[in-house]
């Protein structure tokens, strides 16, 4: 498949459904699923704290035939669009996360850094969709 046709596969059949994270680090562990014909294609995972209004990113993670096509990009808006005002920070440090991350104006943090409400807990564990992370 061409690389266009990924791009435009991308902006026009993918869904963004959110969901609990089930067993996961806590009530605030949240996912961003990314869903094409039914089938998971990516993932988002965050945490969020109503209390001080910050949002951590904790794992990206897309199919390889959905990589540079955007959709990256295109599902960090979405998170930014469904929750305005948060103030949004990643502990990822993969290189290619990096860059996606930068292209957002998100700054990474560590885990020590994180907003008192939320706590230390490590991300929850559980299901990638034959993805890797970004």
């Amino acid at each position: 498949m061409g690389r266009l046709r990924r791009r435009l596969l991308a902006y026009r059949s993918i869904e963004f459904l959110s969901s609990r994270i089930p067993g996961g680090a806590g009530p605030d562990a949240e996912c961003l699923l990314l869903v094409h014909m039914r089938k998971v294609v990516g993932q988002v995972r965050y945490r969020l704290c109503d209390h001080c209004d910050q949002g951590v990113i904790t794992d990206v993670a897309l199919e390889e035939r959905f990589r540079s096509t955007g959709l990256g990009t295109r599902a960090l808006s979405h998170l930014r669009s469904r929750h305005p005002g948060v103030r949004w920070r990643s502990t990822l440090n993969l290189r290619a996360t990096r860059d996606l991350l930068r292209r957002m104006s998100i700054p990474a943090t560590v885990t020590a850094g994180l907003c008192p409400h939320l706590g230390d807990r490590a991300p929850g564990a559980g299901f990638h969709p034959r993805a890797t992370s970004v």
